[in-house]
């Protein structure tokens, strides 16, 4: 190698390694964010393995083992808990996927732009908008001199409390969960969509598929690895039933078919003040959601062939 080609070669070296410190020095605010609000608090789930006193402190504290998980099984709310938040949860994760599919999919076949991007941006809407304001605005709604309750009884019913009642209480916290995120999860399915080679429907229409053979046998199964992987994505936050929905609506008459893990261990660490029992039951849905999300990118792999890592 000629001196010229050595300098050549040390001088790219110089560039490309002032270029990774760049690089490093963009992404370090970001790091020392990650590090203090989600690495550092994990030194705290060791009060999960104890009988935690705040004036003893994570050091002083007596240390019981698994004693803690032994006694969250034994209660007789835990599995109405854990039975609650996997309805609430399933049912989030597969009507947020069918609504978006559904909604991006007739939404593409709008035609006109000037409509399409009007009614696309009045469902996106909801999605900005933060549940302590929405719970307000659903209250009103459901209530029983709310325009619901106002609709069944036009048609002869009888007023419904919606939020005060067991049987219903499920299907509005799905029903308006679905509601507000739709408009922004079909986001990803209209990108997909654009991806679509229009040849594919010329073909099919010219053999004579209309568009309703058209979307079954072309749109859905261009869209389904693109399903698959979002449905991978949300089935690591399974047991996030939706803390801030749900504590914004429910109310003690309701807790036995509404209170998921979170608002559990909201009340029994930071209400009654049980910090090592809100603990171990929050160290349990992490590790419950950890093995979900593996499992979920390992089948994701094997649909589709590629997965989220």
């Amino acid at each position: 190698m000629s001196q010229t080609s050595a300098a050549a070669v040390k001088k790219q070296k110089r560039r490309m390694g002032t270029e990774e410190k760049a690089l490093h020095l963009m992404i370090l605010p970001g790091m020392i964010i990650l590090a203090i609000f989600v690495f550092a608090p994990l030194v705290g789930s060791m009060m999960a393995f104890e009988n935690y006193v705040p004036a003893k402190g994570l050091l002083g504290s007596k240390w019981v083992g698994l004693e803690n998980f032994k006694f969250i099984f034994s209660l007789p709310d835990s599995r109405q808990v854990f039975f609650n938040t996997l309805i609430i949860a399933f049912a989030k994760l597969i009507l947020n996927i069918i609504v978006p599919v559904t909604f991006a999919v007739l939404l593409n076949e709008i035609r006109a732009k000037f409509f399409k991007k009007t009614f696309q941006t009045i469902v996106y809407l909801p999605h900005f908008l933060s549940w302590v304001v929405l719970a307000t605005v659903i209250t009103n709604m459901f209530s029983l001199e709310g325009p619901f309750n106002a609709v069944i009884q036009a048609f002869g019913g009888s007023p419904i409390q919606f939020l005060a009642d067991n049987h219903w209480f499920r299907k509005v916290i799905v029903g308006t969960d679905v509601w507000k995120e739709f408009g922004y999860n079909s986001v990803v399915y209209l990108a997909a969509l654009t991806s679509i080679d229009p040849g594919l429907y010329e073909a099919a229409s010219i053999d004579g598929a209309n568009r309703w053979k058209q979307t079954i046998h072309i749109t859905l199964p261009a869209l389904m690895p693109t399903m698959v992987l979002m449905t991978a994505l949300n089935l690591g936050n399974i047991l996030n039933a939706g803390f801030d929905q749900i504590f914004n609506l429910y109310n003690p008459i309701v807790y036995e078919t509404a209170d998921i893990i979170d608002t559990y261990v909201y009340r029994i660490g930071m209400v009654e003040r049980q910090y090592s029992i809100g603990a171990a039951v929050g160290l349990l849905k992490s590790v419950i959601s950890f093995i979900l999300i593996l499992s979920a990118n390992k089948c994701a792999k094997k649909a589709t062939g590629s997965g989220i890592f």
